[in-house]
């Protein structure tokens, strides 16, 4: 394995973490800039909204230009993104900085996941693509944890300047370590959305869209809902973000043991109902903190679980079209963090935090809908639904 892969997971991992750092500082953001906690929960969803939207996009106009020199400047510019949210003096300001991050942080992922492979012997394709996706997952899962500790120790501008720190030395060593790579040529996204054509891989890309939603409405604002319901200060509110950034790494391996071991369609089955049955008794575990963490654990767990099995089912229900599903998959993802974040602000505004376990609940629900839709609406021959299983 070319130890560069690794290399590249680190600048996933940096790039990742600025998509929902702001969750765990969302109430030291808000009383600086004078605005409401709806209002910057709506930073994580432009910036996840133009993430999946604008990967493809930004991937075919680049398709040109030679990859190690396309990832400096992506580097570059989401630097300048991070250095105008760090220096942002108003909420419209810190906007624009996330926009600028969210454009060049979604060609930068891209980028990796599709260098690792090129750098690599056949053999280990797919394990570089793992490896770099790894970073992807821990980033978005530790990102706001890392985020919540700084943000209360040295303020809330503090996150962005280690982003910008980290940032800089991705960019000495993609100078230094990394080879030019030719560019590859990608499928135009007219193609890409005419897979979606297919029924069941509509529904199935739904699974993830509607998971991730259901997740990011409550996992968005769990710092107020943390000190609202629960009661308590920073320090535990840091200790809950990391349980269960802790436990939902986990659960990228635990998925993907469930799925060789049980198929795909099972593991998918198993996970949405299990998540929508610990979303809708988060409510009723908040009366002590370890039963609290208890379900924390287990929530977290569950919340990347899907991830694998999805996917390998995705790739067995459309092999000749498998990188244009990855690709899809991954907007889906960020597409349901950005409604999630979304809905959950809406809630807060208008409602309560309290309520936003119980909507997230609902959007778990129409995950499994999508499942059943994708995985039995349609019966096969049964010498070709054996291939897929």
């Amino acid at each position: 394995m070319n130890k560069r892969v690794y290399f590249l997971m680190i600048v996933a991992f940096v790039v990742g973490m600025v998509e929902l750092i702001i969750g765990g500082i969302l109430d030291l953001i808000a009383n600086d800039l004078h605005v409401g906690l709806g209002q910057v929960g709506f930073l994580i969803t432009i910036f996840s909204l133009i993430f999946a939207v604008g990967a493809p996009i930004l991937l075919i106009l680049t398709a040109g230009i030679e990859r190690k020199q396309l990832t400096l400047i992506s580097l570059a510019v989401f630097l300048v993104g991070n250095l105008v949210t760090v220096f942002s003096p108003t909420y419209t300001v810190v906007f624009i900085g996330r926009v600028i991050s969210a454009l060049s942080g979604a060609l930068l992922i891209i980028l990796c996941l599709t260098i690792a492979p090129s750098i690599v012997q056949p053999k280990y394709r797919g394990r570089a693509i793992g490896i770099v996706s790894m970073g992807v997952s821990a980033s978005i899962v530790l990102g706001l944890p890392i985020g919540l500790m700084l943000g209360n120790a040295f303020g809330w501008r503090s996150p962005f300047i280690l982003i910008i720190v980290l940032t800089v030395l991705s960019m000495i060593g993609v100078m230094f370590l990394m080879e030019k790579v030719d560019p590859k040529p990608s499928s135009p996204i007219k193609e890409q959305l005419a897979t979606l054509k297919n029924r069941r891989i509509l529904f199935g890309q739904a699974i993830t869209f509607f998971f991730l939603a259901g997740h990011t409405t409550l996992y968005a604002y769990l710092t107020p809902f943390a000190k609202t319901i629960l009661g308590v200060d920073g320090t535990w509110v840091s200790v809950i973000y990391m349980i269960f950034g802790i436990a939902a790494v986990s659960g990228g391996g635990v998925g993907g043991y469930l799925s060789d071991t049980f198929g795909p369609k099972r593991t998918i089955m198993l996970t949405t109902i299990l998540f929508a049955a610990v979303m809708l008794i988060i409510p009723h575990a908040t009366f002590a903190m370890p039963v609290f963490l208890v379900i924390l654990v287990i929530w977290g767990i569950i919340s990347w679980t899907l991830a694998p099995a999805t996917q390998s089912y995705l790739i067995n229900l459309s092999p000749e079209t498998s990188d244009i599903q990855q690709s899809l998959n991954n907007s889906a993802l960020h597409l349901g963090i950005a409604f999630g974040s979304l809905v959950g602000g809406v809630v807060i505004e208008h409602g309560s935090v309290e309520q936003n376990e119980t909507v997230g609940g609902l959007f778990i629900l129409f995950s499994i809908g999508a499942a059943i839709i994708s995985i039995y609406g349609q019966r096969q021959p049964k010498k070709m639904q054996k291939l897929k299983d």
